[in-house]
């Protein structure tokens, strides 16, 4: 996870200049190309749906995965796509998931109460605390899973989505072969057609994006910025600011404190 800090604190140097290319909706591309694919039917935080869109010029790659994967036996399905600034702040703040960030960090801390730092550097590689950082604000990442076509199973890579644990980076010791090798291979699929791998998340996948040049060792200026969009035109428009946190420190210090509070309640520990 100090590897994936330090290389979104790299994302941030990386030069973007907003492109204005607009998002379209991957089911219609789906249904259009004649891929099977599926998509999540959970909210991303309270009563937000989940945006299945993401930018135009990725579409007809993310087809292209989609055909080989039904090609291997396999069905794409996409987790999450494009996240609005509302969305990426409450999904960082979901109690479900701001547990699984403090109880990876307990864990990684030895068992004792994490400090806020380390909770802060957590967040800011598992649900991009700051725009900079967030792919999917972008309109550049998709998050997925990938299930067989004959029987609904899951090719499993260890854990389901959303996990944030051990088991979360790509390159986790703590997954059996067969899994790593699932991983290894879905990511090869997704690579072919350019959608590079997040090394902090085995289930994120981004193109085209300030953190896609870095790790392409590209040289080219990012077209893709933290937009905000409007489903009624279509249209999007850079954020104003993109380097202050979507959850400030104070804010994070009261959200973990309630976590350890839940973490710590008889009913929590009767279930561990």
């Amino acid at each position: 996870m100090e590897r994936s800090a330090e290389l979104l604190r790299s994302m941030e140097d990386g030069p973007t200049q907003e492109s204005g290319e607009g998002l379209a909706s991957i089911p219609a591309a789906a249904a259009e190309a004649g891929v099977e694919m599926w998509f999540s039917d959970s909210k991303i935080a309270a009563d937000l749906d989940r945006i299945f869109f993401i930018r135009r010029g990725l579409i007809p790659d993310l087809m292209a995965i989609g055909r080989d994967m039904n090609e291997r036996g396999w069905i794409l399905k996409i987790e999450d796509g494009f996240r609005t600034r509302e969305m990426q702040t409450q999904l960082g703040r979901k109690p479900a998931v701001f547990d699984m960030i403090v109880r990876s960090c307990r864990w990684e801390f030895g068992g004792g109460p994490p400090p806020l730092e380390l909770i802060r550097r957590r967040s800011s590689c598992l649900v991009a605390n700051f725009p900079n950082h967030g792919t999917h604000t972008m309109g550049a990442a998709v998050d997925i899973s990938v299930f067989r076509r004959h029987d609904g199973s899951e090719v499993w890579r260890g854990k389901p989505y959303l996990e944030m644990s051990e088991y979360t980076p790509m390159d986790s010791p703590f997954i059996s072969a067969e899994e790593q090798s699932n991983r290894v291979e879905i990511t090869a699929m997704m690579e072919r057609h350019g959608f590079l791998h997040y090394p902090g998340e085995f289930w994120h996948y981004n193109k085209g994006d300030a953190l896609y040049h870095l790790m392409a060792k590209s040289g080219e200026v990012s077209g893709y910025g933290s937009v905000h969009w409007d489903a009624a035109t279509g249209e999007v428009s850079p954020y104003d600011d993109v380097r202050s946190p979507l959850t400030p420190p104070g804010v994070m210090a009261a959200l973990l404190d309630q976590a350890l509070a839940r973490l710590d309640s008889p009913d929590q520990e009767a279930q561990s």
